[in-house]
């Protein structure tokens, strides 16, 4: 009897050390590296630019959910709680953080010296004194750079193409980005040489884009560029869409979500590039390579779409030039 129950007992004890083998295996494995997603923006306009940014990830080797936990922090357009989520991740310990953006960028730069960063932006980061230069960032940050700034006075050219004759462009900006003004200046300059004059509108919330696109139509313009740096403006790309078609406005934005969306030309450069390529660089760094000795990487895809149903709507011909140059005309 006593033999029996010794038995069962070593059974028993057997079963429960079993049991507890996996839990013990697992806690002595390494943890899943954590990287930390910013972005000023909201994430519903953003889901291509995150699978791009994962793609990049999966092609160094690392699978979110599996082999890398990703932290996603999005302040909905409100600028003034990026920096207070940048601290949230660096009190977190993240392996990396991804700033994506240019206010998510310099939001971390100043929050950590220690942690990684990886950044997308559409401007210059030695200008804005993020790295000391593009080909050693030195410290601990690097990225990359798309054309969005840059291209900025190709959109007033397709303007001029698109209404022939036209001599205002409306340009909608939000101030409260620190990329627009560079952006801003630079399409000045570029107006100035075409012989146009720019209008400016300014919008920082929603509230705002009733009353400009309410007056829009007492203004001389014909046309609108909305400026393409701004996460803001582009994490409501469907909204703005919809109110160019409902006020008849022809406009031009840098995304393609913006003419899929309705709007009636988008050109910029290749945003979902540049996330792939952050992502890259995510994992490289997971793996022990220094941002400081990762070399900025720089876009150079710059991509046209054209909404045609949009175009007849607004009664628009568009040119047969620009169609022969674009990416992907909607029909």
């Amino acid at each position: 009897m006593i033999a029996k129950l010794k038995r069962r007992e070593f059974i028993t004890l057997l079963s429960g050390a079993a049991a507890a083998w996996p839990l013990a295996a697992r806690a002595q494995q390494p943890s899943m590296p954590v990287i930390g997603f910013l972005n000023s923006a909201s994430p519903e306009p953003y889901a291509r630019m995150v699978a791009a940014f994962r793609q990049g990830l999966n092609e160094k080797g690392y699978v979110a959910g599996q082999s890398v936990a990703i932290e996603y922090r999005w302040a909905e357009g409100r600028y003034d709680r990026v920096p207070e989520m940048a601290g949230e991740l660096v009190r977190r310990q993240v392996a990396v953080i991804a700033a994506t953006g240019t206010p998510a960028m310099l939001a971390a730069k100043a929050a950590t010296t220690a942690i990684p960063i990886v950044f997308t932006t559409g401007t210059d980061p030695v200008q804005l004194g993020v790295v000391t230069s593009l080909n050693r960032p030195g410290g601990n940050v690097t990225g990359v750079t798309t054309l969005n700034v840059e291209v900025a006075p190709k959109r007033l050219e397709l303007a001029r193409e698109l209404i022939p004759g036209t001599s205002t462009v409306a340009v909608l900006i939000n101030r409260t980005n620190p990329e627009t003004e560079t952006e801003l200046r630079i399409m000045q300059t570029a107006a100035s040489a075409l012989g146009l004059q720019l209008h400016v509108l300014d919008a920082s919330t929603e509230h705002d884009f009733d009353t400009i696109f309410a007056a829009l139509h007492q203004t001389p313009a014909r046309v609108l560029v909305i400026a393409g740096a701004d996460p803001f403006l582009i994490s409501r790309s469907e909204q703005l869409a919809e109110l160019t078609v409902r006020h008849a406005v022809p406009a031009i934005f840098q995304f393609r979500e913006f003419v899929a969306a309705g709007g009636l030309i988008s050109y910029g450069g290749s945003v979902t590039d540049a996330y792939r390529q952050a992502g890259i660089y995510a994992g490289r760094i997971l793996k022990g390579e220094k941002p400081g000795e990762l070399p900025v990487q720089q876009a150079t895809k710059v991509e046209l779409f054209v909404n045609l149903k949009t175009a007849r709507t607004l009664g628009l011909t568009v040119p047969t030039a620009l169609l022969v140059r674009a990416d992907e005309v909607i029909e």
